[in-house]
């Protein structure tokens, strides 16, 4: 069993915060690219007409740099974690008839994306 010093030797990760689409929102894209190629990840974000497409695709970019320039893995790397959290949500004020008012949630997500070199 490896221990979790070698494993993360293995694995390059990065980390976004407080990315204002719902996770919701994410998750319908994470699902496209979950266990996927790091260039075949690439050219989906390219095509999927998603808004949320841009910041992970930005993501990705970060965790193949990382893998690259701190781990010295290899180009062929493959998603072998990547997740949605939520995060913290701001309130807004909406006008309603007869004088009401509704709260609505704008809500935020964070993005974790580890990349590993595929099994030989």
């Amino acid at each position: 069993m490896e221990t979790s010093k070698n494993k993360r030797k293995t694995e390059a990760r990065a980390l976004t915060k407080n990315i204002k689409i719902s996770p919701h929102k994410m998750r319908i894209v994470i699902e496209k690219i979950r266990d996927c190629s790091y260039v075949q990840a690439q050219n989906t974000l390219k095509i999927l007409p998603y808004r949320a497409c841009y910041p992970i695709f930005q993501l990705l970019r970060s965790a193949a740099a990382n893998a690259t320039n701190n781990m010295g893995l290899k180009k062929e790397l493959i998603i072998s974690r990547i997740e949605v959290s939520e995060g913290p949500f701001s309130k807004r004020i909406q006008a309603r008839a007869k004088g009401r008012a509704f709260c609505l949630r704008k809500q935020t997500c964070h993005l974790t994306i580890v990349l590993t070199e595929p099994p030989d």
